[in-house]
């Protein structure tokens, strides 16, 4: 099994380079490999929630696993959880949250229930600060995992932090937005976090352009 994932991690290297994205490097971690993990949400869920490989895992009030259509066709994937998510448990609830509900409702005509919203982190960072790469890195599996049970078609990277994650690659969010990469198992398109559109309204014709463009591929 190892044997097949370490596989499959390299044929993702490798298409990742042919498109010209950077290696980031290895930062070693006491984090489990995707393949170790339980194959069902709920169990991977419990885990989560007892997880305390990082040093988030010590200022958190509850984890934020993620929530929606356990067979979405859609994934949202942001940053990390705020102040109002590490105290309810659930992703995207705050101003940010229901600006992403009135996208996810008013542009892309689904309900929010019918898509699934994860972050990077399942852990709020202090001040909402940027994760760590140390605290990314020892998270992502979960995500991966979350990616792999889920098979959307699509994932919607919400930010800079979300899609260097994802991808590897470092270039900025407002020269790499709107664009579909094909990630082999699904399409990733980048776009503005809702934080950000809060701040520079003027942005929210572009991630309104970058949600027609999820709409058309769903």
């Amino acid at each position: 099994m190892n044997r097949l994932y370490n596989a499959l991690q390299l044929k993702r290297l490798h298409q990742l380079k042919q498109l010209g994205f950077r290696y980031v490097p290895l930062i070693e971690t006491r984090s489990p490999s995707p393949s170790s993990l339980p194959d069902d949400l709920k169990t991977l869920e419990q885990i989560v929630s007892q997880c305390q490989l990082c040093p988030l895992s010590k200022t958190r009030t509850k984890t934020v696993f993620g929530e929606g259509d356990p067979h979405a066709s859609l994934m949202f994937v942001g940053e990390g959880p705020g102040a109002q998510e590490d105290t309810t448990g659930r992703p995207f609830v705050g101003r940010a949250g229901e600006l992403l509900t009135k996208m996810i409702e008013n542009v892309l005509e689904i309900p929010r229930s019918a898509v699934y919203i994860a972050n990077i982190v399942k852990c709020r960072p202090p001040n909402n600060r940027v994760p760590t790469p140390e605290e990314a890195y020892t998270c992502l599996p979960y995500l991966h995992k979350q990616i792999e049970l889920i098979r959307p078609k699509i994932v919607a990277a919400l930010g800079a932090t979300a899609y260097h994650y994802l991808t590897g690659d470092k270039t900025g969010i407002t020269k790499i937005r709107g664009t579909v990469l094909d990630m082999g198992d699904f399409k990733l398109v980048p776009t503005y976090h809702p934080s950000y559109l809060l701040r520079n309204p003027s942005a929210k014709k572009e991630s309104y352009k970058d949600l027609l463009t999820i709409k058309g591929l769903l």
